[in-house]
């Protein structure tokens, strides 16, 4: 689910890199967690309105330390993303029927976005700010994130990182009926990613990405997701929930070798005025 490339450059400082120091406590938290209804783009009539079709626009912030320490940085890094789950309020409607074109994690791991019929794109790029472990250093990694409607009913993301490492990286999702206040749970795994070849996993700090589709039929518009009805929000605003795990033990191409950390975050998207 990876690959990860760089020029002989980059090669040579990992040569020249100390080893990473033992013994760090890996601490994490999420700093920020926002979640709100927007327009799909392109789509008017779709937003933040009672019972119409929306894109949900998600952050994430992380902080932490004890992650890959060197004599660079002794302090470490945030421990490695490997799961979230991202919880729906209670009303929300996903329409799987009308959104059947697919792209799938072969393409992607061959041919990138272009592989993907236009149909099959659940989101606008969006970003990643990362860290990388490049000659003892902690580095900064840009990357874009898009998101593609998967098979049985799931959604893909592809993220991509071209400096100062190449990184492409798929993960999978899928929805799952909650109970409560919320209507469905998104769970996710983040596949387990070096920075090079036996290097420090890469790590992320933040997110930024607006995941939702629609299109008109017949003058209508078609969402993939809709916002629950009038009167259907509590008072304060819709309940959002975010369950976030660093490292820990996923199955096959999720085994991050550190233990677990599971962070947990609570958001109130705001109602609609109409």
């Amino acid at each position: 689910m990876r690959r990860a490339s760089t020029c002989l450059a980059v090669l040579g400082l990992i040569a020249l890199a100390a080893p990473a120091l033992a013994g760090a406590e890996e601490t994490v938290k999420i700093s920020k967690f926002t979640a709100k209804a927007v327009p799909v783009p392109g789509v008017p009539g779709t937003g933040n309105f009672y019972g119409k079709g929306a894109a949900v626009e998600t952050e994430y912030e992380f902080e932490g330390s004890g992650y890959a320490p060197t004599e660079k940085n002794p302090n470490g890094g945030i421990p490695p993303l490997s799961a979230v789950n991202f919880y729906l309020p209670k009303g929300t409607k996903l329409d799987y029927k009308d959104f059947k074109t697919t792209c799938t994690e072969a393409i992607l791991k061959n041919s990138g976005p272009s592989g993907c019929p236009k149909k099959s794109v659940a989101s606008p790029v969006g970003s990643v700010e990362g860290e990388v472990t490049l000659g003892g250093t902690h580095v900064p990694e840009e990357a874009t994130l898009q998101g593609f409607f998967g098979p049985g009913n799931g959604l893909l993301f592809f993220t991509h990182g071209a400096t100062p490492v190449n990184l492409e990286i798929v993960s999978e999702g899928h929805y799952v009926k909650a109970s409560g206040k919320y209507a469905y749970e998104f769970k996710a795994l983040v596949p387990a990613v070096p920075s090079l070849p036996g290097a420090p996993l890469a790590t992320v700090k933040n997110i930024k990405v607006k995941v939702g589709a629609a299109f008109k039929k017949k003058g209508k518009v078609v969402a993939y997701g809709t916002i629950p009805k009038k009167g259907e929000c509590p008072k304060g605003g819709f309940p959002i929930k975010t369950e976030v795990f660093f490292g820990g033990n996923h199955g096959p191409e999720h085994e991050f070798n550190i233990p677990e950390k599971e962070q947990t975050a609570e958001f109130k998207a705001p109602c609609p005025k109409h």
